[in-house]
């Protein structure tokens, strides 16, 4: 079976020209064109070049005799007439003149001759001077007109209206001019009228393979999703070798993943890659205020795919329209359900749909229905997480292609540093990154652009705009100060990177950025302990140097109750609460959502006393180390004020000095060289 190519469209002005033989449908347009420009040859170019004047200066110009001719018509009087000078002189005879004076003196006949030679016809031609031009004037009702004009001696004729001014007058143009009106109005009345219907159309796009510019080699960082897809287009351009082992092409495939991953960009590659029609739309598309417009949308977008096939159908956002059914009451809600049901019905109904394939994306699979997502209709669920290391370096490989990196760039450090990003994230930092070096008119992007490209990404851009007062800034960087001093000495915590007290974002005065050294996939309780340590050391350094707490730790107290909390409620981590799950998240792929809880009165009070319990355990031992550090703490304060940042090698240099390596003996000096040596 050979591969069946993708239809071409026929160009609109192809499609309505009969095959062979001439197209008559120019005579529509070709006479009229040739009718107007007679008219205006014979009577507009005439109009301009001839000048108007009132009858009475006619009838002068006729006493003068100065009419040389005329055309009377039935409304007006058209013809030339040729101006004289008033000094004009009738001459006699030029031989009489000469013959009775033959007694004149010679020098007086010379100059006789002289002039005689410039009369001609009865006329002194010296002071001759004629201006001749067209006149059109307004005939009235003069019963002596024809006896001034043959008494002038003016030649003149009758003549009768042209034909063809008094039809394209009296017909073609009124005739034109209504059907001018006719048009506006029906077309106005019909665009109304077919909006009205055609409200039920698909407003499914058919996107060529050269219109995407994305193919499977400028995807990466998800290449078990690839591979699924790349299966799919394969069946389709080469069928055979899977019929002949009995397999089947799946009907529907889902790519689900959190925001970002690249689940439209993996459709737009298919769409590059299969030489198939692709249609492509979004699951908002077919809600409308109507009830039935979306059941509608999807039988046609069925129609126009099957007469199109084999081809691919990929709808983004598809919990638009594939919630579960039954959970809302209303309009929307039955509007919906109706649109679900004729989707089900299309993908595997009755009558099953041969050669199209639906590719759907969605990052909230879990309130899709269930007979959506049974096999028959999405026979496969494609997972595009966010990327691995591998995945990372991949990424950043691809978004660099067109950039020019400097040559100590290294990618595979700037994708150990930003774990949990996906590849929406790194172009991000990648373009950022181009914008930082272009600032600074540099013609390269260096290590340090990509570096603070990333924390712009992370903590927001900086705004040393906001000045603080010497206390704040003092408080701040003791703050700053005392999450890394507390991550330093606890063994599970990730190295710190960075330190800064400059302003970032819209509420950070500072910030602490720890990068983790690997992929980690699993958390311990010790540390969760450790990372809950380090959130809470900033408000144990403020308790510790002045007696007192503000309002900065906040954002740290937040997310280190939400952490303690998914240790009790989902993780297991309490002796008093035990193994129970009492908590219900609201979306795999968006954590930072939360979760709700799903227990009873008196179990949620044992969870809030736990999870107070933990907290209060890691607020103590993060005061403990503080203590225990305080000359470090006051110097790595003042260092801060006076650099407002601190990098990591800055920050190892004053662990190395501990004047209080005594107190926690060679298991803190162990720790403390194992993350040196792993940042």
């Amino acid at each position: 079976m050979s591969k069946i190519p993708a239809p071409k469209p026929r160009p609109p002005h192809l499609s309505k020209r009969p095959a062979g033989g001439f197209n008559w449908q120019v005579l529509w347009w070709y006479i009229p064109t040739t009718l107007l420009l007679l008219w205006i040859w014979q009577d507009l170019f005439a109009a301009v070049t001839i000048r108007t004047i009132s009858y009475s200066e006619f009838k002068e110009h006729v006493e003068r005799s100065e009419v040389e001719e005329c055309k009377i018509g039935d409304e007006q009087i058209v013809g030339s007439i040729v101006l004289q000078s008033a000094n004009e002189k009738p001459v006699e005879s030029t031989s009489e003149t000469v013959s009775s004076n033959k007694t004149v003196d010679r020098a007086t006949t010379k100059e006789s001759i002289g002039e005689d030679e410039r009369k001609v016809d009865g006329t002194d031609k010296s002071d001759n001077k004629t201006d001749k031009f067209l006149f059109r004037v307004v005939r009235v009702d003069d019963p002596k007109l024809v006896e001034h004009l043959e008494k002038a001696g003016v030649k003149f004729v009758g003549v009768r209206p042209s034909l063809l001014s008094q039809f394209l007058l009296s017909w073609i143009l009124p005739i034109g001019i209504m059907f001018l009106l006719w048009t506006m109005l029906s077309r106005r009345l019909g665009s109304a009228g077919q909006a009205v219907m055609n409200i039920g159309k698909s407003k499914a796009t058919l996107v060529a393979d050269q219109d995407t510019g994305v193919n499977f080699g400028d995807v990466a960082g998800c290449d078990e999703a690839k591979f699924e897809l790349q299966e799919v287009v394969d069946f389709l351009q080469n069928p055979d070798r899977y019929t002949q082992l009995g397999a089947k092409i799946p009907k529907g495939v889902l790519l689900v993943g959190p925001p970002g991953t690249g689940k439209t960009l993996l459709a737009r590659a298919v769409a590059g890659e299969a030489k198939v029609p692709f249609f492509s739309l979004s699951g908002s598309d077919f809600v409308e205020m109507f009830v039935g417009v979306g059941a509608s949308r999807v039988r046609d977008l069925f129609d126009q795919a099957t007469k199109n096939a084999p081809c691919i159908i990929f709808i983004d956002e598809l919990d638009a329209i594939g919630r579960q059914r039954g959970v809302h009451v209303g309009a929307v809600n039955d509007e919906r359900e109706q649109t679900l049901n004729q989707l089900l019905v299309e993908m595997d109904g009755f009558e099953a749909n041969v050669g199209v394939i639906l590719l759907a994306a969605t990052n909230r699979p879990e309130v899709l229905d269930r007979a959506l997502l049974r096999p028959g209709r999405f026979d496969r669920q494609i997972v595009v997480d966010a990327p691995d290391l591998a995945g990372r370096l991949a990424i950043l490989k691809v978004h660099s292609r067109n950039k020019p990196l400097d040559a100590d760039v290294e990618l595979r450090k700037i994708a150990q540093g930003t774990p949990g990003m996906s590849g929406a994230d790194l172009a991000n930092v990648l373009n950022e990154a181009a914008l930082l070096s272009a600032r600074h008119d540099g013609k390269v992007i260096k290590q340090k652009d990509i570096e603070d490209a990333v924390e712009k990404v992370i903590a927001g851009p900086e705004r040393r705009s906001r000045l603080l007062g010497t206390v704040e800034k003092k408080r701040v960087a003791f703050h700053e100060v005392g999450h890394a001093l507390v991550a330093a000495y606890s063994p599970h915590s990730d190295p710190v990177h960075k330190i800064s007290i400059v302003p970032r974002g819209r509420a950070a005065l500072g910030y602490t950025l720890h990068l983790p050294s690997g992929e980690q996939f699993l958390l311990t309780r010790s540390e969760i302990i450790d990372r809950l340590k380090g959130l809470l050391g900033g408000r144990a350094a403020e308790q510790v140097v002045y007696g007192e707490v503000s309002t900065g730790a906040e954002n740290d107290l937040e997310r280190a109750t939400a952490m303690a909390r998914q240790m009790v409620c989902m993780y297991g981590m309490s002796e008093k609460i035990g193994l129970i799950h009492c908590a219900r998240r609201e979306s795999m792929f968006m954590p930072d959502q939360g979760g709700a809880l799903d227990c009873s009165d008196a179990t949620a009070n044992a969870i809030d006393i736990e999870v107070r319990q933990i907290l209060d355990a890691a607020y103590q031992d993060a005061q403990q180390i503080l203590v225990s550090h305080r000359d470090q703490l006051d110097a790595i304060a003042n260092e801060l004020l006076e650099k407002e940042t601190l990098d990591s090698a800055a920050f190892r240099s004053f662990l190395t000095q501990d004047h209080t390596a005594d107190r926690l003996g060679d298991t803190v000096a162990g720790n403390l060289g194992e993350q040196t040596g792993d940042d």
